[in-house]
């Protein structure tokens, strides 16, 4: 991917303005005022087939090989960022706040998909010491995962349940949400950096897999004597990251490691949901090389905290991770290929006839090829294959491709 989509992205997403991230700067007194963004759409093919039925926490959904189609964002919905930058007393002060709707609806007169508001934070600091980030924004764990899936351009898993598809969510990593937080980052020694924070605690939520359709039988921990979450005026979510980013010559990489962890009171299992990540990134000659691994306990295979705990308080066991390679060809196109997979274990007390509608593994296998058509335009073509297995063993499976453009600014 070239620098210049690559700056769009951290710049228009995932971080405040900076001069090196700038979208359209617009000098106000002793503010400087950044507006970016982006706008996407595709054209999305799913074929959903299988045997296994309705299967709690599977992305491939069900069906009989019918082809369906629809328009829609993917997994970044469009983007509308304001953000502003100031030196005061001796401190670099910034602020983002975002607005970011969907482009998902299949209903007449609905006046179109959701809108969501994925950020709005603060940070002061100084390059001698480091940032202190006050507010919403892209959760501290699993960060890097999703910034270095090539689907942040696409589409990926073409679910369509939400404001956005899922990308590689739940089939290699899981998701690092958009979350109140406090967080720290250190200045860049030499290339390593890390950031620790307190974060806005999930409601852990238990699940008896494939007990009523497709949404099985679920138990938020906090509405149970039993098990209780710490959602809401319970205890934080304490989240951490660390990095080493490296060139030598014409060779240039980044190694990371990332940890959550919040306390669930109560739960038979223990006392803490936890995972951990560690990833790595290689470029060289055109090549861009990633992998990737993850594992917990209690806290779910796509979305932090659902389907973490069995309906008698014990935790199950999350691992997984991907594998991705992209070359950049002559025309600057980039062609990428990546597998990955997501897998959830069994608690203590289930076994696989009690629960077996419930998830084991989604995996995903996608091709793409992302061309920059000018230095703000990208086409993008797509194709993934998406294979849910249940506790059972049996599977169901997506073809789905997709084509579109997305425009940074």
């Amino acid at each position: 991917m070239n620098k210049n989509i690559k700056l769009a992205v951290a710049g228009a997403i995932f971080a405040a303005a900076s001069a090196a991230q700038a979208g359209i700067i617009i000098p106000a007194g002793e503010w400087t005022v950044d507006l970016s963004g982006n706008v996407n759409s595709y054209a999305i093919w799913s074929k959903p087939s299988g045997s296994a039925g309705a299967i709690q926490g599977g992305l491939a959904g069900s069906g009989t090989g019918t082809t369906s189609a629809a328009q829609s964002t993917g997994l970044l919905p469009n983007f509308l960022s304001l953000s502003g930058s100031s030196r005061q007393n001796d401190l670099d002060v910034t602020w983002l706040i975002s607005l970011n709707p969907g482009g998902y609806s299949s209903t007449g007169a609905s006046g179109g998909s959701g809108t969501e508001h994925r950020q709005a934070f603060m940070t002061f600091g100084d390059k001698s010491w480091g940032s202190v980030l006050i507010g919403k924004n892209l959760g501290i764990y699993a960060s890097d995962a999703i910034l270095a899936d090539m689907t942040l351009l696409g589409v990926g898993s073409p679910n369509l349940t939400g404001t956005t598809t899922l990308g590689r969510i739940g089939t290699g990593f899981q998701y690092a949400d958009w979350k109140q937080q406090i967080a720290y980052t250190t200045p860049n020694m030499n290339g390593f950096q890390a950031t620790a924070g307190i974060t806005q605690a999930w409601a852990a939520i238990a699940t008896a897999g494939g007990l009523s359709g497709t949404t099985g039988t679920q138990a938020q921990a906090t509405s149970d004597a039993s098990y209780k979450g710490t959602a809401g005026g319970g205890s934080p979510a304490y989240e951490g990251k660390a990095s080493y980013s490296f060139a030598a010559n014409d060779v240039t990489g980044k190694v990371w490691v990332s940890g959550f962890s919040q306390k669930v009171n109560g739960m038979r299992s223990g006392e803490n949901a936890y995972s951990a990540d560690i990833g790595a990134n290689l470029k060289v000659a055109g090549f861009d090389l990633t992998g990737y691994y993850y594992g917990g306990a209690g806290t779910g295979t796509t979305i932090m905290m659902r389907d973490a705990y069995s309906l008698t308080g014990y935790a199950r066991d999350v691992d997984g991770g991907y594998v991705q390679a992209k070359y950049t060809l002559p025309t600057k196109t980039v062609a990428g290929i990546s597998w990955g997979q997501s897998n959830t274990d069994l608690a203590t007390g289930e076994t696989k006839a009690s629960q077996a509608a419930l998830i084991k593994t989604n995996e995903m296998l996608t091709v793409g090829l992302y061309h920059p058509l000018t230095k703000s335009v990208n086409l993008v073509a797509e194709y993934s294959h998406v294979t849910s297995e249940n506790q059972a063993g049996k599977e169901n499976t997506n073809n789905a491709g997709s084509l579109g453009a997305i425009l940074f600014f």
